[in-house]
């Protein structure tokens, strides 16, 4: 059998949390208005403007001199971490089920910090972690950056948020107010906080999102002798979109787990559940039966296609125990469904993780 494994984004298909964005909510006046409208402005420059250099996820340096001006620390980031973990329901059993079946690993863009916590809490190994390094003790703030940080967060969590068309790829394609919001972000964060002493975050924190993604699933391989074709994969976002497309272009299989648009628009799959269970079976029959097993089981799906599959029994006796409501759903994606498969799945992830972090990119 060849040696194929597990990789799976963490916040999304393990926990139910985002951490950056608690973090700026947590210490950050209106922070979670703020945290979003940066997201926002990071799908436009990863996905529309494609800015060179820069890829989504990136939000994540973007916001740290804000983290820092606020009284955020390493310690800080670890504790808080700690006490405000979510899992999402079945993933410490998921994890422990197909780490026993092959080698497994977790691509996140969350903060290492985070991911410590979480693989305490799951008992996952952080070895076979990888996420976005950070060190914000390191950065310090030169004379007056505190107080200027401390101006710039309200008003940027005052702009209206930005929207933009499908057909946009350009920033004049958005309306004349969403390209002023656009130049003024331009403005701060690559004229203004690019230019402090704490602004070296830009230059030196790279978060694992995009390509990074990408490149952690091809290092992952390494490590494994294993081939893409080997590689089931689960995500959620944009940042999961290359790392999707790659896996999909070399023979594996890319799941949508309870994704946003991008991820839909990137997997082979789409399930939508508020149990890992899911993902226990699919990575299972992925295990043993390669791609072609899994594409045919999701053609298929429902109770009477569970039966007879060459799984651990208490994976089917906790699918068929769910009731119907509560039963997942999975879907190949086509452009025949793919419109309804996003409307629902992005409906349903806001259920699970709540309106505001569920209409994050």
């Amino acid at each position: 059998m060849a040696t194929r494994q597990f990789n799976t984004d963490c916040e999304g298909p393990i926990s139910k949390n985002d951490n950056a964005m608690e973090l700026a909510a947590s210490c950050i006046p209106d922070g979670q208005r703020f945290f979003s409208l940066v997201s926002k402005y990071d799908d436009f420059l990863a996905d529309v403007e494609k800015k060179p250099g820069y890829k989504a996820g990136d939000t994540l340096k973007l916001i740290l001199p804000f983290l820092r001006a606020h009284g955020m620390t390493n310690a800080e980031m670890v504790n808080y971490s700690k006490k405000n973990i979510l899992l999402v329901r079945g993933a410490v059993e998921t994890l422990r089920l197909i780490s026993k079946l092959m080698p497994s690993f977790i691509v996140s863009t969350s903060y290492e910090p985070y991911l410590h916590a979480l693989c305490g809490l799951v008992g996952f190994p952080m070895e076979q972690v990888y996420c976005t390094k950070v060190n914000i003790d390191a950065y310090p703030l030169g004379k007056g950056e505190k107080a200027r940080l401390g101006e710039l967060a309200p008003e940027i969590a005052g702009m209206k948020m930005i929207s933009w068309d499908k057909e946009a790829t350009a920033i004049e394609d958005l309306s004349p107010n969403d390209q002023g919001t656009v130049k003024r972000l331009n403005h701060i964060f690559w004229e203004e906080i690019a230019e402090m002493e704490v602004g070296r975050a830009f230059k030196e924190v790279n978060p694992v999102g995009g390509v990074e993604k990408a490149n952690a699933v091809l290092d992952s391989l390494k490590r494994t002798g294993g081939e893409l074709a080997d590689v089931i994969y689960v995500g959620d976002s944009i940042t999961d979109v290359q790392a999707f497309e790659l896996v999909k272009d070399g023979g594996g299989v890319a799941i949508s787990f309870n994704g946003n648009g991008y991820a839909i628009r990137s997997a082979d799959i789409c399930s939508i559940s508020k149990d890992t269970v899911v993902l226990s079976l699919l990575a299972s029959v992925f295990y043993r039966e390669g791609r072609d097993g899994v594409l045919e089981l999701a053609q298929k799906w429902g109770r009477s296609s569970i039966e007879g599959r060459g799984v651990e029994e208490e994976v089917k006796t906790r699918l068929q125990s769910l009731p119907n409501e509560d039963f997942p759903e999975v879907e190949l994606i086509g452009q025949s469904n793919m419109g309804r498969l996003i409307e629902e799945s992005e409906e349903f992830r806001k259920q699970v993780r709540g309106v505001e972090i569920g209409a994050l990119g």
